[in-house]
């Protein structure tokens, strides 16, 4: 079947559209919704089993399948409007390419998510990774004005930004945003960006892991304004001790004193100050730390539950890597737990209200256990009409939800 498969695709796309992975298996690599639309389209009508790959940096490319899809070839940035600061950027798009193309514009887009700078943004968003960055400008999902996305029988759909399509009155940016590719396959993304700061200063707090966190929950409650506020593990900083960072962007002055009143309410730690350069290097090191591990497990804990949770992954599954949100919550852990250590700390999670979401882990442990929860009971026949809307013939390889067949 594979001949087959590699023959109708060379006829959609091309011979130079199509090659073969490391598995053996025909990838598609169309550069445009239209022959995304046309490949999905086929795979439709014949039954064959997707997986969606970008660049296989942060989910492994495992999921069995009869064609794999890639989205390499959609890596063009469309537009870049610095004037109205939005750009409109295909989904294979690495983020570090984006990134720069703004900068040379004078803009950047608010987002540091873990992981390799060479990560798409369709990986980012159906992911819905967010880094420290998520203090002060949100989630992914906040970042994006409107997406063009391919569903899994081939149709096309825009919503949001400068078209007002919609299917079926669903918010398809949300939608898709940590929706793993269940709902479709996005194309093209329409960004909200920002004015490239002209200051940016990093401010580093080395000590024990609760005076820390109560430090953080201070100074926000003084609201200081700063971009980021993390806390990281010892193993996450490349550190002796924990870390709490915090990040200032904007004007010169107003960094300057907001930098001041963090110094001046700090009182029993010191800070060390890094520059644009090294606070750059800081925050790329522990994003990509934070891609280290076999999982990666989010945890969407309350500030004050911080401290309790941390105790309790560490008892449970140990620390190693982790990055938290101090002062408005959240929580990710990378490391290596079974199946049976996860799924119970689920259960306990659960009891106490708070969702664990599988990030990223080898098909065989998101099969078992899914990428969400037992605190989504409730929800999944609304997801399951969703996924039959977006992909009626159950064809893209997602594990939203455990496989009770494996358990």
């Amino acid at each position: 079947m594979s001949e087959r498969i590699t023959r109708q695709l060379r006829a959609l796309l091309g011979d130079d559209a199509v090659e073969r992975t490391a598995d053996g298996l025909p990838r598609a690599l169309p550069d445009s919704t239209e022959s995304m639309a046309a490949v999905c389209a086929a795979a439709h009508a014949s039954g064959w089993q997707v997986r969606v790959q970008g660049q296989g940096s942060w989910l492994p490319a495992d999921a069995p399948a009869d064609l794999v899809i890639g989205t390499a070839a959609l890596n063009q940035i469309v537009h870049v409007g610095a004037a109205d600061l939005v750009a409109s950027v295909q989904a294979g798009t690495s983020l570090a390419q984006v990134q720069q193309a703004l900068a040379a514009a004078g803009a950047w887009l608010a987002v540091d998510p873990p992981g390799r700078p060479d990560r798409t943004l369709g990986s980012i968003v159906a992911t819905g990774t967010a880094g420290a960055l998520r203090h002060r400008s949100g989630m992914i999902r906040d970042q994006i004005v409107g997406c063009t996305i391919v569903t899994g029988d081939g149709r096309i759909v825009t919503a949001g930004g400068k078209v007002t399509k919609n299917v079926a009155g669903y918010d398809l940016v949300k939608l898709q945003a940590g929706g793993f590719g269940a709902f479709g396959i996005i194309t093209l993304l329409h960004l909200r960006l920002r004015a490239l700061p002209a200051a940016d200063l990093t401010l580093l707090a080395r000590g024990e892991r609760d005076p820390l966190t109560l430090l953080a929950r201070e100074l926000h409650e003084a609201q200081l304004d700063a971009a980021a506020m993390e806390l990281l593990s010892p193993a996450a900083a490349a550190d002796s001790s924990w870390v709490l960072a915090l990040r200032f962007l904007g004007h010169p002055a107003a960094v300057k004193a907001e930098a001041d009143r963090a110094h001046r309410s700090a009182s029993g730690f010191s800070w060390t100050a890094l520059d644009r350069e090294r606070g750059g290097a800081f925050w790329h090191a522990a994003a990509h730390a934070m891609g280290g591990g076999m999982l990666s497990l989010r945890f969407g804990v309350l500030p004050e539950g911080l401290d309790e949770t941390l105790d309790l992954l560490h008892h449970r599954i140990g620390l190693g890597l982790v990055s938290a949100g101090a002062a408005e919550g959240g929580l990710r852990w990378c490391g290596e737990t079974d199946v049976p250590t996860m799924r119970e700390l689920r259960q306990v999670l659960a009891a106490r209200e708070i969702p664990v979401t599988l990030e990223r882990a080898p098909w065989r442990v998101r099969r078992i256990t899914g990428h969400f929860g037992l605190y989504r009971e409730g929800v999944g026949s609304l997801v399951g009409q969703l996924r039959r809307q977006f992909d009626p013939g159950d064809l893209l390889q997602v594990a939203l939800d455990a496989d009770d067949e494996l358990s």
